[in-house]
């Protein structure tokens, strides 16, 4: 009993921290001066350097999901509807969960370890000696990056995802294009395209703050930088999915 409680408080220090690493992130935020470059290298590292991976898997998933869905049902003679079940899929779940275990995983390690590296070996203390704010000079654009462009490219995920099942669905199945197309654009209705824009700037800034955080509290060395590293991709994973899952009640079952 008094282990389960012991967790418990470490899991509400753990969250409360990062809590306040997002509002004290949020707060510098809207202070001057900002650094632009600073924010479009980041901007360019992980909406740019992620396209091809994103490109990739967006394309199978499109792909997989109309094969799974003609095997249903192709029983039924209702092929048509594979394009509503690829658009549904895709812009309510797929698309933002997919995208963002992908940046958590690709981008969220390497800020982690690179911040993480600055922490062991000093030289974020050395920043406050020369009396920068390490939160706004490694953190503010880091989570800028990632709050505008994982939108951003959970936007283009779907895009590349339905084009999959459109593969399929044409050259395979033999159904019309504008066939295809109109079916896709009946399944969606606005909360869809919203609902999947909102849960992905908040994976954006879990995975920004969590990657962050861990990276600033590394400690022991280059041992120390990987169990950070191993950590926030585990906590952005957990968190990601669990998020979705609130969301989705939310969006779908409770409002």
């Amino acid at each position: 009993m008094r282990s389960a409680l012991d967790r418990l408080a470490a899991f509400l220090n753990y969250f409360g921290r990062v809590v306040s690493l997002g509002y004290q992130t949020i707060v510098v935020t809207f202070t001057l001066p900002f650094n632009f470059k600073r924010f479009i290298f980041q901007a360019k590292r992980i909406g740019l350097d992620s396209l091809p991976i994103v490109s990739v898997v967006a394309l199978f998933t499109g792909m997989i999901l109309a094969f799974q869905s003609t095997y249903l049902l192709k029983k039924l003679s209702s092929e048509i509807y594979i394009a509503n079940i690829v658009a549904l899929s895709l812009v309510r779940e797929l698309g933002p969960v997919f995208t963002a275990l992908i940046v958590a995983g690709r981008v969220g390690a390497a800020i982690t370890a690179e911040v993480g590296t600055m922490t062991v070996t000093e030289q974020v203390d050395a920043l406050r000696t020369l009396a920068t704010n390490p939160i706004k000079y490694l953190v503010v654009p880091r989570f800028l990056g990632m709050v505008i462009m994982l939108p951003l490219l959970v936007i283009y995920t779907n895009l590349v995802g339905i084009m999959g099942g459109y593969i399929i669905c044409v050259y395979r199945l033999g159904v019309s294009s504008a066939m295809y197309i109109q079916m896709t654009f009946q399944s969606l209705v606005l909360k869809d395209l919203y609902s999947g824009l909102i849960k992905s700037m908040v994976f954006g800034m879990l995975i920004a703050l969590i990657s962050c955080y861990e990276g600033l509290r590394a400690a022991g060395g280059a041992e120390g930088v990987g169990r950070s590293t191993t950590l926030s991709v585990v906590i952005s994973f957990i968190l990601v999915i669990t998020t979705d899952c609130i969301f989705t009640a939310l969006f779908y079952f409770i409002l």
